[in-house]
């Protein structure tokens, strides 16, 4: 369990990056695995989710997950959903209300503006950055109200950029996309990594967000216990669980 040193000082709100440590899945998926889209066993899945809502002490029924699709799709919650929403980032004012973001390697990223006391949660890969999932939810939380200035912005753990190898047309997209986008790459004994965090964090700044934490803990490295799609891969394994990030207004 990970906690925003900006975020926990506010007492209107609780949030939580949670690892994989002490939840009731196992094998491949051992620990709090939090993902529904997992071939984990439902119960399992179900249990954990019990077990984060009463760390964060809200009911499991008014947790809002999302079916992310890495899009740059954004709601707003005024009531808890009758359905799953489709899409990358929540918004909300409500009390009582917790959004979840599921991650295995993207970043999760926490948005709070303590003046209209606002949330948001986002899941952010390189696809739903890409597509400015970041700058869509500031605009939904400056329709709602918000002044970028006043809002805080946590990138949770994600892959590090000493883990994040990609390939050359990967690098061709961002570049098309703004050649100044090549700083976010590394260049070394003949591979290419690249810094999702650091990309996330320019993006916050081009829109007028400059209160950002960033929470430097590679999911790729086993030392930090978080689930990794790419770890996962690399261990030839067929699926993977997801990590739960929660942030609630109380």
């Amino acid at each position: 369990m990970l906690y925003s040193k900006k975020l926990i000082k506010f007492k209107k709100i609780k949030h939580c990056f949670f690892n994989k440590k002490s939840g009731f899945s196992k094998g491949i998926y051992n620990g709090l695995n939090c993902g529904i889209g997992s071939n984990d066993t439902k119960i399992n899945v179900n249990k954990n989710l019990i077990k984060v809502c009463r760390k964060i002490k809200c009911s499991k029924k008014n947790l809002v997950l999302l079916k992310q699709i890495h899009s740059n799709n954004v709601h707003f919650i005024s009531k808890r959903p009758k359905k799953k929403l489709i899409g990358d980032a929540l918004v909300t004012n409500k009390k009582g209300v917790a959004l979840g973001i599921l991650t295995a390697d993207c970043a999760p990223i926490f948005i709070y503006d303590p003046f209209n006391n606002l949330i948001s949660a986002i899941h952010a890969g390189w696809k739903g950055a890409y597509k400015r999932i970041i700058s869509n939810t500031l605009k939904k939380l400056k329709k709602k109200g918000s002044k970028i200035e006043d809002l805080i912005a946590v990138v949770g753990p994600c892959i590090g950029k000493n883990n994040y190898e990609v390939k050359k047309d990967f690098v061709k997209k961002f570049i098309n996309q703004d050649r100044l986008n090549n700083k976010f790459f590394i260049y070394k004994n003949n591979k290419i990594f690249f810094s999702l965090s650091d990309y996330i964090r320019n993006d916050l700044i081009k829109m007028g967000l400059e209160n950002i934490e960033i929470i430097k803990k590679d999911t790729y490295l086993n030392k930090n216990n978080f689930f990794s799609a790419r770890r996962s891969l690399k261990n030839k394994f067929n699926d993977y669980g997801r990590n739960i990030s929660i942030i609630m207004i109380k």
